[in-house]
């Protein structure tokens, strides 16, 4: 296990240009639009499926379905994000992988998970947020690795999002990303494994837990985190 602070098809009627890499991403064109370029209001016309998908410079980038590793740990960080605020009535709000974030006309990504501070809640809307989120995170994937460790960062660092944390299962690495004068810089973590949150007060995670056969409910890492706060 690394952690660094580290820890150490197409939808229907779509256009579909060969895969990015030979892990099977695929970059979708919507049949029919004028410009090359997809606009966020023509990604939002979109009949929906329940697939993630990310608009990135004008070009949709549709997700492969999760691996069942990857579906238990976005289920387990959301319980841990969602429960802590919630007991804690920090405010703000915890999203999913269906929730866009409108960052230019052209960009709109779809963090796994994501928290919004209390502050920004104006910035909400029905179906996405007017900028990024205070914490994204992203479990990596085969399809996704460019996108989470290099594009998708360049887009939450460009959009001010305070925390990125990066979950890679494959490698069993995890990195905490903390933004400072407009740039990201790995987090300290606390006996090499412990991150604390800059952005929920009080809030920390055991990136061991994240790596661990088998993982551990996300409802009970949330008791001992809640438990060290009394």
């Amino acid at each position: 296990m690394v952690v660094a602070g580290v820890l150490g098809g197409a939808r229907s009627g779509y256009n579909c240009r060969e895969p990015l890499h030979s892990e099977g991403l695929k970059m979708i064109r919507p049949a029919g639009l004028a410009s090359d370029l997809v606009t966020v209001d023509e990604f939002f016309a979109l009949d929906p499926d329940g697939q993630k998908a990310d608009l990135i410079d004008g070009v949709i980038y549709m997700a492969s379905p999760d691996s069942h590793r990857a579906s238990t740990l976005t289920k387990m960080i959301t319980v841990m994000l969602d429960g802590y605020v919630a007991a804690k009535q920090v405010g703000g709000d915890v999203n999913g992988s269906r929730f866009a974030y409108i960052l230019s006309p052209i960009r709109a990504p779809e963090p796994d998970v994501a928290y919004i501070a209390p502050e920004r809640m104006h910035l909400l809307r029905d179906r996405a947020m007017q900028g990024g989120p205070d914490i994204a995170v992203e479990i990596v994937s085969r399809d996704s690795k460019r996108r989470d460790y290099h594009e998708k960062r360049e887009l939450y660092r460009y959009s001010g999002t305070r925390e990125y944390w990066i979950i890679d299962p494959i490698k069993k690495a995890a990195l905490f990303l903390l933004l400072r004068d407009g740039e990201y810089h790995p987090a300290e973590l606390e006996d090499g494994h412990v991150f604390r949150s800059t952005v929920i007060p009080g809030f920390w995670i055991d990136a061991v837990w994240l790596f661990a056969e088998p993982l551990p409910s996300g409802y009970d890492c949330l008791q001992k985190i809640l438990a060290s706060n009394h």
